[in-house]
């Protein structure tokens, strides 16, 4: 009998959010009241001047015609102004920028458009679950980076093979990360750009968290170093900068060949943002270039701060990252003990059921992952010490 499912799904890597959200949804439905740091969804609306930009926009009779794949002219001329006014990086908004359904849209999409089947990407391990998925539904092959502590959360070029490098297509980095909110340099790129030159490898870098950093960290652009644009593309979200993940909206900025890459494909399979989403990121760039909008980086960094604190009351201790909505964290020394030995996958899936705490396991974004868990900011100082509360008796088996 034929199937009706594509073997390439079952290509696309770790389940664990749809596995979650039914977790939550059970016990939910069971009468428990789920403190949900899982997803990495902002829990507070735009500011209102973008939420009415967005609704006068959507009043408009002349807003409901096919925007066009490429992004407004308007949109792409604000987002070349704000890399300018962010990370002094001037960009030609016509040929070296390319508007997103948000920054997965652009990620998911990306091997379709720059590599053909049998080639590689390098990607880092952790790492976000869409870089790897993009890559099977372009039938490119993956050679992971292994991130690991000790080296601060940063690959080793050297240790590609050379016959690696000669076959690879791009080398995608996250700095800051998801899921390991670890940060970089201006120097480390500058490393990077050298190592993709000497192979002829074009970089993707995904800089969704451009934005929320803490302790006086300014992430740097990777195209502020000079000559990137020749080998470097990079991924901006408004997502989580401006609180508008339902909105989708992001853009890819740099190498003119990889836009136009980007461009060609979309242009076969979508047409593009909605006009009025479109003017809601315009006036959420203007507003954060002008000064007259809210920042996302000191709430986040209030939050890290009580979390951090508050799961160091109950006896577990964890870093306190640089960047992004999120804290990587060590499996912690349990009091009790359960018939099989505890992993990520399953201290998560006790958490939830027994505390009603939602986390994702930490080998959900690859094998070098198992040992942690990833702790979404995305709640209340309240609950956020209520969860805390609830995981240490948790931890303490009571």
């Amino acid at each position: 009998m034929k199937s009706w499912r594509a073997g390439r799904l079952s290509r696309l890597g770790s389940s664990i959010f749809a596995e979650v959200a039914e977790r939550k949804r059970r016990a939910a439905a069971n009468g428990l009241d789920v403190i949900d740091l899982s997803i990495g969804s902002p829990d507070l609306p735009p500011s209102a001047a973008v939420r009415e930009s967005l609704s006068r926009a959507a009043l408009r009779e002349d807003a409901y015609g096919y925007p066009g794949s490429k992004g407004t002219p308007a949109f792409l001329g604000e987002a070349a102004e704000w890399l300018a006014f962010r990370f002094g990086v001037r960009l030609d908004p016509e040929r070296e920028l390319v508007s997103l359904m948000g920054s997965q849209d652009g990620l998911g999409h990306l091997a379709l458009a720059l590599c053909d089947p049998g080639d590689v990407a390098l990607l880092p391990d952790p790492g976000y679950p869409v870089y790897a998925a993009g890559l099977a539904l372009a039938g490119v092959e993956p050679h992971l980076m292994p991130l690991r502590a000790a080296n601060g959360y940063l690959p080793d070029f050297d240790a590609i093979p050379d016959e690696v490098w000669q076959r690879t297509k791009f080398m995608l980095l996250n700095y800051p990360s998801n899921p390991l909110s670890a940060v970089a340099d201006l120097a480390f790129f500058e490393r990077a750009v050298a190592a993709a030159k000497r192979h002829s490898v074009l970089i993707v870098h995904d800089l969704a968290y451009s934005e929320m950093a803490f302790d006086g960290y300014r992430p740097p652009s990777i195209l502020q170093v000079a000559g990137a644009v020749d080998t470097a593309v990079e991924f901006h979200s408004l997502s989580k900068s401006f609180n508008l993940a339902g909105a989708r909206i992001g853009f890819l900025a740099g190498n003119r060949e990889a836009v136009a890459a980007m461009r060609e494909l979309k242009a076969n399979i979508d047409y593009g943002v909605f006009l009025p989403v479109q003017e809601a990121g315009i006036a959420a760039l203007r507003e954060d270039r002008l000064g007259t909008g809210p920042k996302v980086g000191p709430l986040y960094e209030r939050r890290r701060d009580v979390l951090v604190e508050a799961l160091g009351e109950q006896g577990w201790d964890i870093g306190r990252p640089k960047a992004t909505m999120f804290l990587w964290a060590k499996l912690p020394e349990m009091a009790w003990e359960l018939a099989e030995p505890w992993n990520s996958r399953r201290i998560a899936r006790e958490m939830l059921e027994r505390a009603g705490v939602a986390v994702i396991p930490g080998d959900a974004f690859g094998a070098e992952g198992e040992g942690y868990v990833r702790i979404a900011l995305v709640e209340s100082e309240a609950r956020l010490r209520e969860a805390a509360a609830r995981i240490g008796a948790f931890i303490r088996g009571e």
